[in-house]
């Protein structure tokens, strides 16, 4: 049950295209080993074998989470914010006097980038960086009154958009998916 509820995850609307192609294939071309198998190139008549790329999880996981993204950004496209500074932000909100550094570590994000990323947020007038109180070497961070609004306004647009990605699945199937994933962050 939960794996064909992982493939309706995974394999969204262009990947279902691509199945109904697959559908189509004759039966030496169904039947041919994983590494040879293709897939047609819209409006071009040759195909690219995928070899054993359907077949890795790796592979899958990606083209979830393009999907994820490329949802994502059409739930916020007015406002031009990605996944990430997305995250930033929340971090932000959660933890008002946060550091750079602790947000980097937090989020996984190298100190260059995480300058980088708050040089942005800071630009478009979100997030505010002033002094620490604590330590004179670092800033403390938290959301502008426009990142606040901001932010109230895209919670539950975003929320909204995680809920119909995992839509064809049972609450129990979330659970585990969240599960099965953090697993694999964590390592195993």
């Amino acid at each position: 049950m939960l794996t064909k509820a992982l493939e309706s995850l995974f394999y969204l609307p262009n990947i279902q295209a691509h199945n109904q192609r697959l559908k189509t294939l004759t039966d030496i071309e169904r039947n041919s080993p994983p590494d040879r198998r293709t897939r047609l190139r819209p409006n071009k008549s040759e195909k690219l074998a995928l070899g054993p790329l359907p077949e890795l999880f790796g592979y899958n996981l990606r083209r979830a989470q393009v999907a994820v993204f490329q949802s994502f950004q059409a739930a916020v496209s007015p406002h031009d914010i990605t996944p990430g500074q997305y995250g930033v932000l929340v971090m932000i909100k959660e933890n008002e006097g946060l550091s750079q550094s602790d947000l980097g570590t937090a989020v996984g994000i190298d100190r260059s980038t995480m300058v980088a990323v708050i040089d942005r947020l800071e630009s478009r007038g979100l997030v505010v960086r002033a002094p620490s109180p604590n330590d004179r070497r670092s800033y403390a961070l938290r959301l502008s009154p426009e990142g606040e609004k901001l932010m109230d306004e895209l919670t539950p647009r975003i929320q909204e958009h995680d809920q119909a990605m995992v839509g064809g699945l049972s609450a129990e199937e979330q659970a585990q998916l969240k599960d099965f994933l953090r697993r694999i962050v964590r390592g195993g």
